[in-house]
Order: structure tokens, then C-alpha cells, then sequence
């Protein structure tokens, strides 16, 4: 599995652990302000359980968005070295959305989430019933704008992948048909097209 870099801005998001993300292809950055001196001893214990895939980084000075421009250089280092990995910016700010935008254009894979919980691996990781994977299938859909998937064979490869390659032929297929049938994919042959509200 791709290496998943999660920036978490902690000036933004205050948390209390790291739920879900102690698995090999998490590498995980902790950014806290210069004036931030006390963390959770749950969130300290959380990173140090993780070892050389998390580490702090204390940005010097204030001013008006200067943890954010720390979370920008950052991902775009890591966006050069890493190409195929895919960055999480856990943070409440918009204004990382236009940064995520032009990076997208870049082809590089990069979503933000308001909390670790929203990140789309986990939430695909996390849903049991058929609603559930449904809601991850669109949200995953709806956020490539136009860069879906054109052909059953693609569409399938992609939301089996969103779950981690762990979908039974019948579920997926059963997955699709819903899909279908609620109107979101029409097929043409073996294309695809989407009315996805």
C-alpha cells in the first residue's frame, strides 16, 4: 500500500490520540505552534508508540497563518520526494482548499479532513454496511471532479482499491447495481457515465 502522509495541524485540530493511524503506510507530522506548550500525554504516548513513522514539528515564530505555510512548504517537499503518496492536511481550514486544488491539477493526491476520523481511507476502513461504502464510494468519487473512472472494469478496480482490495466479486457487484439503481452511474456497454447530486 501507497504511503499516506498525515500533516496534522494542531493549532486547528486539538487531539487527544492518533485512532486508526498505527499502521505501516501512515508516516504521520504533528505541527504545533511556537506558543503551544503542552500536549495530551495520550497524543504524546500515541507518536512515540509509532517511532520514526511521526514526529513533532515546532514552528518558530507567529504571525497570521505561519503553521500553515509550515504545513504548505512541508507538503510540497514531501510531494517532490514522494510523488504516489497520497497527503492528508487535517485541519478546520479552508484555506488549504485552494493549495489542495492546484495540487490535484498536479496529479498529486492530497484530500483535507476536519478530523482524523474523516480521513477517506479510514472511513472506507471503518464502514461495515452497504450505506456506508456507498457514502465512501461517492465522496471518493465526487472529489475526482474529472477524473473518474470511464469503464465498469476501471470503476470496479477503483472502489475495490478504496477498500482495500478487501470486497468480495458478489458485494462489489452488488455495490454497483446499487449505484445503478439509485440513478448516480449509468452504464453504456462497458463505459460509464454519473449523475452523482
Amino acid at each position: 500500500m501507497r504511503t499516506n502522509f498525515v500533516l496534522i495541524d494542531y493549532e486547528n485540530v486539538h487531539l487527544e490520540a492518533l485512532t486508526g493511524l498505527d499502521a505501516e503506510h501512515f508516516k504521520i507530522l504533528l505541527f504545533v505552534g511556537a506558543n503551544q506548550t503542552k500536549l495530551p500525554f495520550e497524543l504524546a504516548a500515541a507518536v512515540q508508540k509509532l517511532g520514526n513513522r511521526a514526529e513533532y514539528v515546532k514552528i518558530s515564530g507567529n504571525g497570521s497563518n505561519a503553521l500553515d505555510f509550515h504545513i504548505a512548504f512541508y507538503v510540497g517537499q514531501l510531494a517532490a520526494q514522494d510523488p504516489k503518496a497520497y497527503y492528508h492536511i487535517i485541519s478546520k481550514d479552508k484555506g488549504f482548499d485552494p493549495l489542495i486544488q492546484h495540487l490535484r491539477s498536479r496529479k498529486i493526491s492530497i484530500a483535507r479532513s476536519s478530523s482524523i476520523a474523516d480521513i477517506p481511507l479510514l472511513k472506507a476502513s471503518n464502514a461495515k454496511t452497504a450505506t456506508e461504502k456507498l457514502d465512501v464510494i461517492v465522496a471518493n468519487l465526487k472529489q475526482r471532479k474529472t477524473g473518474k473512472p470511464r469503464t465498469i472494469k476501471t470503476l470496479s478496480s477503483t472502489i475495490n482499491s478504496l477498500f482495500q482490495k478487501q470486497l468480495a466479486d458478489e458485494e462489489l457487484a452488488s455495490l454497483l447495481a446499487e449505484m445503478q439503481g439509485k440513478g448516480w452511474i449509468i452504464f453504456n456497454e462497458n463505459k460509464v457515465s454519473y449523475a452523482l447530486a
